[in-house]
């Protein structure tokens, strides 16, 4: 493919409480076995994208980690490869990441050494498949300066954490609010662009000079009326991890046969780093009722409409119901969790009773598991 990828990884997100004190958003486990950056990973990679940058900087310690070998995702190559860029401290810049503009700013070298007529910049907190050569091919049709993939979202949605898109009967932008209260439009950005290389720098460079540092505000609603700005609509599955409910939802999503069957059994696949875990054990008393278990997990208890994250061990007599059980954790006998999304390496002791019909509750427990 004609372009390089960008993706935005660096980001904290209020919205996601307790869940990303320890992590980026994009390193966010998903669907029992994958990481919320893997889908733009896999996107990119079966776009014929050989180039791509990832942007990383709040709490990426474990982001960093889940990237440090590129051939999961097919990037260790000659030409091209895997790029994970951080902020650092040079002679004339001493900031962290100030917006998404600023991140790609402060590592324009990157574009100005790449060859490739156009960029793909994505975020990395979606669950999503698309080919971005089919966006490119609409791109270069239009004659746009830049193309926003957008996603018609259902009636009744909260909009206050999308970036709302109008556009005329042509596909052309007219107007663009970032997170509004009320909008009478319900298409969304994706936060995936296709610009062209050389006027995504001229942008950064304008920003650079006028102490601007979001590309959204600053680069896209700033040119909106002043530059050919096009909408492409996605008409499957997208999902985007902006709050703890979206979270929980994206996760429950797989347990729907049509979502598992696009995400894992059509082409193309979804890539991730691969552990060597042994299959989910289900000891005699166990019940797994429209539930995913992942590999190396230890099941006793009684499992329904939940996602189980690898090396989880459910006790005896226990029930799990509506929940999201991440990675390396304990649950003792006879606990019971609903409606909870259980925080990694957490021990829950037995007998403990988690949650309930409200609202989602985040568990995240540290007692000391070898001293039950």
């Amino acid at each position: 493919m004609r372009a390089v990828g960008i993706i935005l990884a660096g980001g904290n997100n209020s919205k996601m409480k307790d869940l990303s004190k320890k992590r980026a958003v994009g390193a966010m486990p998903m669907a029992g076995s994958y990481r919320a950056i893997d889908f733009a990973l896999s996107n990119m990679t079966n776009s014929h994208i050989q180039k791509v940058a990832v942007l990383t900087q709040y709490n990426a310690w474990s982001l960093n980690e889940h990237l440090s070998s590129s051939k999961w995702w097919d990037f260790g190559r000659k030409q091209g490869g895997l790029y994970v860029f951080t902020p650092s401290i040079t002679s004339d810049n001493g900031f962290w990441y100030r917006g998404t503009a600023d991140a790609m700013s402060q590592n324009i070298a990157f574009l100005k050494k790449s060859h490739e007529p156009y960029v793909v910049i994505a975020s990395a907190d979606a669950v999503y498949k698309m080919d971005y050569n089919k966006v490119l091919e609409k791109h270069v049709e239009t004659g746009a300066d830049i193309t926003i993939v957008c996603k018609q979202m259902e009636e009744g949605t909260d909009l206050s954490s999308y970036g709302v898109v109008t556009e005329d009967s042509g596909g052309r932008v007219t107007e663009f609010e970032e997170k509004p209260i009320d909008s009478a439009s319900s298409l969304v950005s994706t936060g995936i662009y296709v610009i062209r290389r050389r006027l995504l720098i001229q942008f950064l460079e304008q920003c650079i000079a006028e102490d601007r540092y979001d590309f959204v505000n600053d680069v896209i609603i700033r040119n909106k009326t002043t530059k050919k700005i096009y909408v492409y609509k996605m008409d499957t599955y997208w999902k985007n991890i902006a709050s703890v409910k979206n979270y929980f939802e994206a996760n429950m999503d797989f347990l729907k046969p049509e979502v598992r069957d696009f995400f894992f059994k059509q082409y193309p696949d979804v890539y991730s780093k691969v552990e060597d875990l042994p299959s989910a054990k289900y000891n005699p008393g166990s019940n797994v009722i429209n539930s995913l278990i992942s590999s190396g997990c230890i099941v006793n208890g009684t499992i329904e409409n939940s996602v189980v994250f690898k090396q989880a061990y459910i006790g005896n007599n226990c029930i799990i119901k509506n929940s999201v059980i991440l990675n390396d954790v304990y649950v003792g006998d006879n606990a019971v969790i609903e409606n909870c999304i259980v925080e990694s390496h957490s021990t829950i002791n037995p007998g403990e009773h988690l949650g309930g019909p409200e609202e989602i509750k985040i568990i995240n427990e540290r007692n000391f598991r070898y001293s039950l």
